[in-house]
């Protein structure tokens, strides 16, 4: 899977780590194909069904009497009887007497009976066959998340596999300038991504006596590497003290994002049914996610919570946008009828290559403001927790500096006049001033609720612009 190549101190964890991974992602694969054994899902009865059907109400009431023929007739490969009567279950959830053979409706001296134990075994069938159905439906959500893991793996292994250790070219002026500030570092690892990002683990202690901060401790990282700007890692210890202690850091991207957000539920209603976050993922990526739950009110503000909080749980792990959303939309399948379907729209900015990549399900398009006007993102049509198969759409663009992005939930674009409302909004922001996130939220939230007489939906803004990190 990985090519062979000179390995080399450090070089040897990352080329090991990587090759573990992509082992484990081919085992997940091949385990999702194992249990792929092509088994499809059926909407309707088969001939299989009828046929015993039939059979089980002539062992039960017809004895020995073999007037009709009724069975022996179906059983033939050109029968359209079978069919017949089948399709006519289907649509009226019974067989009546008219239903059958003009030899059954003259001859049979146990119409009522029959017919009443047919129905029974083909209302038996009809369940079992939705049983069924569900079970597979199911057994292919599990299937899903074998192959998404299999894929997160992957993504995993190439990454590490392709991480440059830049440590001997920084060990000793790392080193000199910890030392400096009575610090001693003993293991230093600096790796640099393809996206440009560095990442460094530093084993240090403090030789004074004293306890210093890992934010003042980042601060020394940038003394020593010039030009760059680094912050601990979340999951990282927060405090060095006189004992040895592993930390990490994170170099911070050249852009930096401010947001925005503005919204208010439909007429009548207590809660919002929409739901929002922003939050930094590994790698220093921002995600600005919105989620619209099906209807309104207090149920439907539960649906988008949950649809957001688990998506944020994910990408603040490592998850990349689509493996996320694969992933939520797998839990809420698996959920079953409790569990209402809802519409997921996420944005995530890198504020090393300031490239934004959207992912969309079931959601309204996201708009671009720039220097040349506004841009539309277009949209999924197919909600959370609806298909297995559903795949998120996925956009991506590269932003410069002063781009604002502007994501709205459904109710925001309904409020709209005319036909087509995209381009009523997009008319509007090439229309205002420059303005922070906030005030922009609030203003196109302010002019959606001016085309209505009250909310009809509720309605949901977020904004945010990219600049360019000084100093």
């Amino acid at each position: 899977m990985f090519a062979k190549r000179e390995i080399k101190g450090r070089s040897d964890v990352n080329y090991y780590t990587a090759r573990r991974l992509g082992d484990m992602a081919e085992s997940m694969g091949r385990l999702a194909k194992a249990f792929d054994d092509g088994i499809s899902q059926e909407g309707q009865l088969t001939k299989g069904d009828g046929l015993a059907a039939m059979q089980a109400s002539a062992a039960l009431v017809c004895e020995d009497c073999s007037r009709c023929s009724l069975y022996e007739d179906s059983e033939k490969d050109d029968s359209y009887y079978l069919y017949y009567l089948l399709r006519t279950f289907e649509q009226k959830g019974r067989v009546e007497n008219e239903d059958m053979p003009q030899l059954f409706q003259t001859g049979c001296k146990k119409k009522a009976a029959y017919l009443a134990q047919l129905n029974r075994s083909l209302a038996r069938a009809t369940m079992n066959l939705s049983w069924k159905n569900r079970f597979l439906e199911s057994r292919d959500a599990v299937v899903s998340q074998f192959r998404e893991m299999s894929v997160i793996l992957e993504e995993f292994s190439h990454q590490i596999d392709q991480a440059t250790d830049r440590t001997e070219e920084y060990d000793y002026i790392v080193k000199r300038s910890f030392k400096k500030y009575h610090m001693a570092v003993d293991n230093l690892l600096l790796l640099e991504y393809e996206n440009g990002q560095r990442e460094a683990f530093l084993t240090v202690k403090t030789t004074n006596g004293r306890c210093v901060t890992t934010r003042d401790s980042a601060q020394i990282l940038e003394q020593a590497i010039e030009g760059s700007h680094w912050s601990p890692a979340r999951n990282s210890r927060s405090i060095i003290t006189r004992q040895f202690g592993t930390v990490r850091f994170l170099e911070d991207g050249g852009y930096r994002i401010l947001y925005g957000a503005a919204r208010c539920p439909k007429q009548g209603e207590k809660y919002s049914g929409d739901n929002y976050t922003f939050c930094e993922s590994q790698g220093h990526q921002v995600v600005m996610s919105l989620s619209d739950g099906m209807g309104c009110g207090e149920t439907a503000s539960r649906e988008s919570q949950q649809v957001v909080e688990l998506t944020e749980q994910l990408l603040e792990t490592g998850f990349t946008p689509r493996a996320a959303l694969k992933l939520v939309n797998t839990v809420l399948l698996l959920a079953g009828a409790e569990q209402h379907p809802a519409t997921l729209d996420v944005s995530c900015i890198d504020l090393h290559t300031a490239v934004l990549e959207v992912m969309k399900l079931g959601a309204v398009p996201t708009f671009i403001l720039g220097q040349e006007g506004a841009e539309i993102l277009e949209a999924g049509q197919v909600p959370m927790g609806v298909l297995s198969s559903a795949e998120p759409v996925l956009l991506s663009r590269k932003l410069w500096e002063g781009d604002r992005i502007i994501m709205v939930t459904d109710g925001v674009l309904d409020a709209l006049p005319g036909e087509d409302k995209e381009a009523v909004l997009k008319e509007f922001l090439e229309s205002m001033e420059e303005m922070p996130p906030q005030e922009l939220a609030e203003r196109v939230l302010d002019f959606a609720v001016s085309c209505i007489p009250v909310p009809r939906d509720d309605m949901t803004v977020l904004a945010a612009g990219i600049w360019k990190r000084k100093g």
